[in-house]
């Protein structure tokens, strides 16, 4: 049986987390309406209704929130759940197909959230260094996913090579450009990215008959 002393623990440990959300919920808002840099904590105090200690406390910094923001993002998206099950699939298609899925779910769930970041790294060093690291981490993930395909790649494509090609046909401004600006439905995009991936990283006919293109 709990005790009162643990039943109080654990509500207030529910009461901070709760706390944290709303700012992170109120912090993104405005971010994404404003800007990062233009948007300050106690503009943040004001639409979460928090006080700005009360923020500073559990935060600390913009940054934070921000990194806050971004860990409810890739748990929202299901990214690793998706993932582990793409790799799962042993159809090369099917599996290209799955992870394009991935993808949809990213920019549906965060575009914001890459705009964002993108906007503090130019301005801001520390947040430059950040993002740099979150890239490269994306490309190391990339190049993991991409190496669970063994040999059902494009023959003679080099490792570096098939991370390239993802990374460019996952961009965030491809995203942007066909479904923010140019109204694409999100199952024709996701149709479209992964029909892309499956053109570049794939064998195609000329390549299963030994032809030349």
């Amino acid at each position: 049986m709990s005790t009162v002393k643990e039943e109080k623990i654990g509500h207030r440990q529910r009461q901070a987390q709760a706390t944290r959300e709303q700012v992170a919920r109120a912090a993104r808002s405005l971010f994404a309406e404003r800007g990062y840099v233009a948007t300050t904590m106690q503009a943040i105090s004001a639409a979460a209704d928090i006080p700005a200690q009360t923020i500073y406390s559990a935060f600390g910094t913009k940054a934070k929130i921000l990194e806050a923001i971004r860990r409810e993002w890739i748990a929202r998206s299901r990214v690793q759940e998706l993932n582990d099950e793409a790799v799962k699939e042993t159809d090369p298609h099917r599996r290209l197909r799955m992870i394009a899925k991935m993808h949809r779910q990213q920019m549906e769930t965060g575009y914001d959230v890459i705009a964002i970041y993108s906007e503090a790294a130019r301005v801001d060093p520390d947040m430059n260094t950040e993002w740099r690291a979150v890239l490269a981490g994306r490309e190391r993930a990339v190049g993991r996913l991409l190496d669970s395909f063994g040999g059902q790649l494009k023959p003679g494509m080099s490792r570096q090579r098939a991370i390239d090609i993802y990374i460019a046909c996952t961009h965030n401004e491809v995203y942007g450009s066909l479904v923010l600006e140019h109204a694409w439905g999100l199952d024709d995009f996701e149709n479209w990215t992964a029909d892309l991936l499956i053109t570049q990283l794939l064998p195609g006919p000329a390549d299963s008959t030994g032809e030349s293109g």
